[in-house]
């Protein structure tokens, strides 16, 4: 018997299995899938000789996560690398915002789009210099995060106070327009926002657009050298480094719950797994709470509150195998990991608005990796690999293009989306489709067939927008990792905070466990003192 199971390796799994080994825990992780990683995998299936990401691939959220840091995934064999710019986002008229890892080269370049709109990124990046490191402590921290809310609390009476809380929630379009005279910053906030599925008319993603901007200013965006599988494989040859296991082909379909406490788990295969302290679910709230747990062992209040959870967007993605650089109108662009395509932030807002009335895109928004541009690695000398990805809606009520997709996504709908994909490139880059050696498309189906958290492709595990943020993530009144049911820990991206690959729903998670487990043993331990006590004193320790 183990001392706990956890259901799922991605990267929250595996932090959290990781650090329950360091506890002392025999742990077992247990994963659906052929292969561990969730949506942190990368593989060779695009085109012999180039290394694409499944899923994810820049990871700021990682650079800046003190759990990855202290696990010290380096002696592991992980090394990170960076492209030579963060992000660009080019425009149709030739004009580009680039950001910087330097931040005066990133000020110079807004300078170029309004005079003065440099000293306000540079202003910003003063904000950060005094709150970042606050900021990341309380968003890395268990609910609520006292300590450090208060550390942060205190320090922003020095930044502006509750004018600064003002600017964090306000929507990203009225942030730029509040901040920056012309487009650049502005693209650069609302770019960055729409990595979440908040609109730049959406409360708090100015906040969220910022939060973005500058992790990538003072952390870049980094990728694991040799593809996103390398981060998986550290954390999983640490773990078993320390006693861990991790067993693919593996689905859970069943948390095992007597008198109100998990004791084990049951997979496809009917192999009762029991447990002596815990579980811990890397797995989305609806799949915990709908699927695997009976619903006698919930209150009716959390089955009532599941019909509210809402998800994020759904997503649709191409890898490509490409004979050459991407040739792009803005020369800037080439030189950037991350690339951003939408016309300005009115074309944000109406990509963002046909999603809300469940139009799939004609014109969508893309966020364009150039993967060989940040890891040389990634493909041959003079090639690239490359992939971009956009979103469309949960649920499909029509195609604001001239196509016709329904958003059954069958193998004409699949094609002419990916078609519409490439022309959107092609608009800021004309060439692109003549370089393209092999692709691969990933509908919102096939997400969730790789990946059963990501429903429909929905990459952050549930929406980023404020209503299901903090006390309410998932659910209302839930924002720590514990559940109704004792012994049972939610460690996904479900949990606060949220989605990114950072490790901090895991490591919440496990860390809720081993305080609790400590709590009984030192009342176990306690009681076996009186009885040896009663022993040594002549009294009975019988009844």
């Amino acid at each position: 018997m183990v001392d706990a199971v956890v259901i799922g390796s991605g990267p929250n799994g595996l932090v959290a299995a990781n650090l329950l080994a360091d506890a002392g825990w025999g742990v077992e992780v247990l994963e659906a899938e052929s292969v561990p990683g969730g949506a942190v995998r990368s593989d060779q299936g695009v085109h012999p000789g180039f290394v694409n990401d499944v899923f994810s691939s820049f990871y700021p959220l990682a650079a800046a996560s003190p759990v990855l840091a202290r696990l010290d995934l380096d002696r592991e064999g992980l090394r990170w690398t960076h492209a030579p710019r963060v992000l660009a986002h080019p425009l149709l008229d030739g004009r580009c915002a680039v950001l910087d890892r330097d931040r005066t080269v990133t000020a110079a370049g807004l300078d170029g789009f309004a005079p003065g709109d440099g000293q306000s990124w540079l202003d910003l990046c003063h904000i950060w210099d005094r709150l970042g490191d606050d900021v990341i402590s309380a968003l890395f921290s268990p609910f609520p995060p006292v300590r450090s809310t208060a550390v942060l609390a205190a320090r922003l009476r020095g930044v502006g106070g509750l004018r600064l809380a003002r600017s964090l929630i306000l929507p990203v379009r009225r942030l730029g327009e509040e901040e920056f005279a012309g487009d650049g910053g502005r693209l650069l906030l609302a770019g960055n926002a729409l990595h979440a599925d908040l609109a730049p008319e959406a409360a708090g993603s100015g906040g969220y657009g910022w939060l973005m901007s500058m992790l990538g200013q003072f952390f870049g965006f980094p990728v694991p050298v040799g593809g996103a599988g390398a981060l998986t494989a550290a954390l999983v040859r640490r773990l078993r480094g320390r006693g861990g296991s991790v067993r693919c082909g593996q689905r859970v379909i069943e948390i095992v719950v007597r008198r109100g406490r998990a004791v084990g788990v049951r997979t496809a295969e009917g192999e009762a797994i029991p447990v002596r302290r815990a579980v811990l679910a890397d797995v989305s709230a609806p799949s915990l709470y709908g699927e695997l747990i009976a619903p006698e062992h919930l209150p009716s209040r959390v089955l009532d509150d599941l019909r509210r959870f809402q998800w994020d967007f759904a997503t649709f993605k191409v890898d490509w195998a490409l004979d050459g650089p991407i040739p792009w109108n803005c020369p800037e662009a080439a030189t950037a990991g991350t690339v951003h395509l939408a016309d300005g932030v009115d074309e944000l807002t109406r990509f963002a608005s046909q999603i809300a009335r469940g139009l799939i895109p004609d014109r969508p928004f893309l966020l364009v990796g150039q993967m060989t541009t940040a890891d040389a690695t990634r493909s041959p000398v003079g090639t690239e690999s490359a992939w971009a990805y956009t979103h469309v809606p949960q649920r499909v009520k029509a195609d604001a293009g001239p196509d016709g997709l329904s958003g059954q996504w069958g193998a004409r709908e699949r094609e002419v989306m990916a078609d519409r994909v490439e022309q959107q490139v092609e608009r800021y880059a004309p060439g692109f489709r003549d370089r393209v050696r092999g692709r691969r498309i990933m509908t919102p189906p096939e997400f969730q067939k790789a990946d059963a958290n990501l429903r429909d492709g929905a990459i952050n595990g549930g929406t980023a927008a404020l209503h299901q943020q903090v006390f309410f993530r998932p659910l209302p009144g839930t924002g720590r990792p514990e559940t109704p049911v004792k012994g049972l820990y939610l460690a996904s991206a479900s949990a606060h905070p949220g989605g990114g690959v950072h490790g901090a729903p895991g490591a919440n998670a496990a860390r809720a466990a081993i305080r609790a487990t400590r709590g009984t043993v030192a009342a176990l331990s306690a009681a076996q003192r009186l009885l040896a006590l009663r022993d040594r004193t002549g009294e009975t320790t019988s009844g």
